[in-house]
């Protein structure tokens, strides 16, 4: 089965650098051949050798939603089965529903968080107009929509959207266990995510401005909009001490940054399903986050400490954690762990899904994750 994957295939994708590339080379195991189609930008090529073996294609994009007559000749000459769309409101929504049209074939659209209540509300008068000349119509004509969990399938259908809906959640690799030197003099807590309005980094910081534990704040990702800066300059209005701002981490940087922290905060405001909670409790680490996070089984196993994405509920939450002993925090990320091995790993999600493709393709057999109405 050819699959044209479209997505973004470097860093910028925050998330779904990691998400789509796993998910992508899962499913080459279970007989797909993804072929990753994929606007170019300035981390694109230096990011290619972590897709290996798959195929990347990169196309030229312009303008802010990535319009691209290139994409639209590459897909004409791709003779794929079916199309999977990650992301929605760019122009490769109206190129996968324009392909759809002209060639009969199946196209499943993965959100990814982006029709959750606060992600329509972000930048809204934009994208009540890209949904006027085309987002709409492509989700209503998509073949399938993939939810990462029960929040994102009542978001969906909230929208308006009747499509059949399959709940397949996000992964992740294990790494093998083990622990590296602490990083500071005293515990640390990690973020780690995109440097964007809704994470609550803004309200992590008036929290730690007010959290009296011995514990240093390390703030690592990516700066998405020009939102770092800022986020600085309030760190050092605040008077903010053992707080460090230290920029994007891949690969092996990631992983020792993950095995040298004592626990993991995400104060997000809106997720589909965040990658990097599932990370931080792959490497058994104890988290603090919120409901937003559409981890319900993380406060039901005990692998996670619940906040509310306000200054004065994640000064509890710090609190909470800080006030654990040792034993305390390793058994709650070991619960994490034991959950990730349970239910986030990318051999169950890739076989799921590609059930899904069969379905898309045939009609018959629908799989237990499929939803009809």
């Amino acid at each position: 089965m050819n699959v044209s994957v479209l997505t973004t295939s470097s860093r910028k994708a925050g998330g779904l650098f990691y998400s789509v590339r796993w998910l992508s080379k899962a499913l080459a195991d279970e007989g797909c051949v993804p072929e990753i189609f994929s606007p170019e930008d300035e981390y694109s090529k230096e990011d290619l050798p972590v897709w290996d073996p798959l195929k990347v294609a990169l196309y030229q994009a312009a303008g802010p939603m990535q319009t691209s007559l290139q994409l639209r000749r590459m897909l004409k000459a791709s003779g794929a089965d079916l199309i999977h769309l990650h992301g929605i409101w760019m122009d490769n929504q109206w190129a996968a529903m324009q392909y759809q049209r002209k060639n009969d074939v199946p196209v499943v659209v993965s959100p990814r968080g982006m029709l959750d209540p606060w992600a329509v509300q972000n930048s809204a008068w934009k994208k009540t107009l890209v949904e006027a000349l085309f987002a709409k119509k492509a989700l209503q004509e998509a073949t399938c929509i993939h939810a990462l969990c029960r929040s994102e399938v009542d978001s969906i259908r909230a929208y308006g959207l009747t499509n059949p809906v399959a709940l397949i959640p996000n992964g992740v690799e294990l790494p093998e266990p083990g622990r590296l030197p602490p990083i500071a003099d005293r515990k640390t807590i990690l973020f780690l995510g995109r440097i964007h309005p809704k994470k609550g980094i803004a309200e992590l910081l008036e929290a730690w401005s007010r959290f009296r534990g011995d514990w240093k704040l390390l703030v690592a990702g990516w700066d998405d909009g020009g939102h770092n800066e800022g986020l600085q300059a309030k760190a050092a209005t605040l008077g903010l001490k053992n707080i460090e701002f230290i920029g994007p981490k891949y690969g092996e940087e990631k992983d020792e940054l993950l095995r040298s922290v004592d626990a993991f905060i995400l104060p997000s405001f809106s997720e589909g399903l965040p990658m990097s909670v599932l990370e931080a409790w792959s490497y058994g680490l104890p988290a603090v986050i919120t409901d937003f996070c559409n981890l319900p089984e993380g406060f039901e196993s005990d692998a996670a400490v619940r906040i509310e994405p306000r200054a004065d509920s994640i000064v509890r939450g710090l609190e909470t954690m800080a006030t654990m002993s040792d034993e305390e925090r390793a058994a709650m990320g070991s619960a994490g762990r034991s959950l990730v091995e349970e239910k986030f790993t990318w051999s169950k999600i890739a076989g799921n899904m590609r059930r899904v493709y069969d379905w898309c393709l045939t009609g018959k057999n629908p799989p237990e994750c499929l939803e009809l109405i």
